[in-house]
């Protein structure tokens, strides 16, 4: 029997409520299971935009016992400036609150479109907000891109992969996924590598 997702929205103080798509709660936990949410995050900031399209297919597409989390911090966040936290300062609210998004994940589920060969602003910009404090450190971050035709994307992937070394993130995926009649299995199929990494151990 199929099961249906349920929708509910989290607010954040300060910050637009994020979307969340779970599986209702089962007695014995699947083989699919992660403790913490996947925090869904697309790398566009357009509101149409196919990169959100292709997480909220994820999100729906959830196994049982996994519950992925859409955020929209990314377009809340002012210039990465070091000055901001100087002399012990306490971090911009939205800030804090992407970090605190970021550190109660287990894992990372990134659609970004490649702007000018290379990632987003925007996502560059969030990534760099958490070199110096480590909520990215070893983090499972599977990236994609929702692109036309399968030639289109890799650099902006590629720029990405190499962002997420600084952090020491356990990249999954990295391939862009073109539209078309396999675009929701493919989609599927990235989610279900990224809840089998973040199951392992970083040692395993």
């Amino acid at each position: 029997m199929r099961m249906k997702t349920r929708l509910r929205q989290r607010a954040s103080p300060g910050l637009r409520p994020a979307v969340i798509f779970s599986r209702p709660t089962m007695k014995e936990v699947s083989a699919t299971f992660i403790s913490r949410p996947a925090l869904a995050i697309s790398g566009s900031l357009q509101q149409k935009s196919g990169n959100l399209e292709l997480l909220r297919l994820a999100a729906a597409a959830a196994p049982a016992g996994v519950e992925v989390v859409l955020s929209d911090a990314l377009r809340h966040l002012p210039h990465f400036d070091p000055d901001l936290e100087a002399d012990g300062a306490a971090a911009p609210p939205a800030v804090q609150a992407w970090r605190q998004a970021l550190a109660a994940s287990d894992a990372l589920l990134i659609a970004a479109p490649e702007y000018g060969h290379s990632l987003p602003g925007a996502l560059k910009n969030g990534i760099d907000w958490t070199i110096g404090t480590g909520e990215l450190e070893r983090k499972v971050v599977a990236i994609t891109a929702a692109v036309p035709g399968p030639a289109r994307g890799r650099l902006g992937l590629q720029a990405l992969r190499q962002t997420l070394g600084a952090v020491s993130a356990r990249v999954v995926g990295g391939e862009p996924i073109a539209r078309g009649p396999a675009f929701a299995s493919e989609v599927e199929a990235l989610l279900q590598a990224l809840v089998d990494e973040a199951r392992r151990s970083p040692e395993d």
